[in-house]
């Protein structure tokens, strides 16, 4: 009889073990499958930080445009926000967060790199050393207003698209891809612009808040036919569509995927 129970209560720990076991490699499975990169996604997100330093570097020419004096970075800066509508879209707050830490972290280095570049003594036959420094020399309070300007409304960006996502059950993406530009977009503005131009006015400032703002979100609805058509065409090859609920919609929490 003892051998009997003996060997009952084995069993039911094997078995209890077996299931225990089961039930970990299912939340492990779970957890590498949630934190898996596609290529399509690491593309998007290679392009955004591509996009985000390009804009930073051609940023110092301006043109005018009826007479509205813009710099060189509206014609490629818009262009984050719309992979940023898709990544918040297709993917989710929390992926979309991810590639705006990335965006900030690889422009940070970009800047440090090329104030390190600056510093060094150029060679005696080079004598492009002021034209270099135009192109690439920034004041700190220069990159301190881009980075936070980015990083401010790169977030709230993917935070409307990811809210109205959810409440809007999916529907009228075009809407929520105007919406959210705009709020992200004059975010970034209204964030640089002021640090930069203060000395300008307020009234001048306030001006060029609006024309950008304007510039870019009109820029993104010309182009919204597209959005929406490679919107369509991630989701049917990665068969996903995220809807955030109950995540964190702390943007601190960079490895919360």
């Amino acid at each position: 009889m003892q051998f009997v129970c003996n060997r009952y209560c084995c069993a039911s720990v094997l078995a209890n073990h077996l299931k225990n076991k089961k039930e970990v490699n299912e939340l492990v499975n779970d957890r590498k499958q949630r934190v898996s990169f596609s290529p399509i996604y690491l593309f998007m997100a290679v392009l955004f930080c591509t996009c985000l330093i390009i804009s930073n570097l051609i940023a110092s020419k301006v043109f005018v445009v009826l007479g509205i004096t813009l710099p060189a970075a509206v014609i490629v800066f818009p262009v984050s926000y719309i992979l940023n509508d898709c990544l918040a879209e297709v993917y989710g707050y929390r992926r979309a967060r991810l590639v705006i830490w990335l965006g900030f972290l690889m422009n940070f280095f970009v800047v440090m790199v090329s104030q390190l570049a600056i510093l060094l003594p150029g060679a005696e036959f080079w004598h492009a050393d002021e034209a270099f420094r135009a192109i690439f020399g920034v004041t700190p309070r220069a990159a301190i207003a881009s980075l936070l300007a980015f990083l401010a409304g790169s977030t709230l960006n993917a935070w409307v698209m990811s809210r109205m996502k959810v409440s809007q059950n999916g529907k009228h993406f075009w809407l929520r891809a105007i919406v959210s530009s705009l709020v992200g977009e004059y975010a970034d503005s209204l964030i640089f612009i002021p640090i930069m131009f203060w000395a300008m006015g307020w009234h001048a400032v306030a001006m060029m808040v609006v024309c950008q703002v304007l510039a870019k979100v009109l820029y993104e609805i010309a182009i919204l036919p597209v959005t929406q058509w490679v919107v369509a065409k991630i989701k049917k090859l990665e068969q996903i569509d995220i809807f955030d609920t109950n995540i964190s919609y702390n943007p601190f929490k960079i490895f919360d995927l």
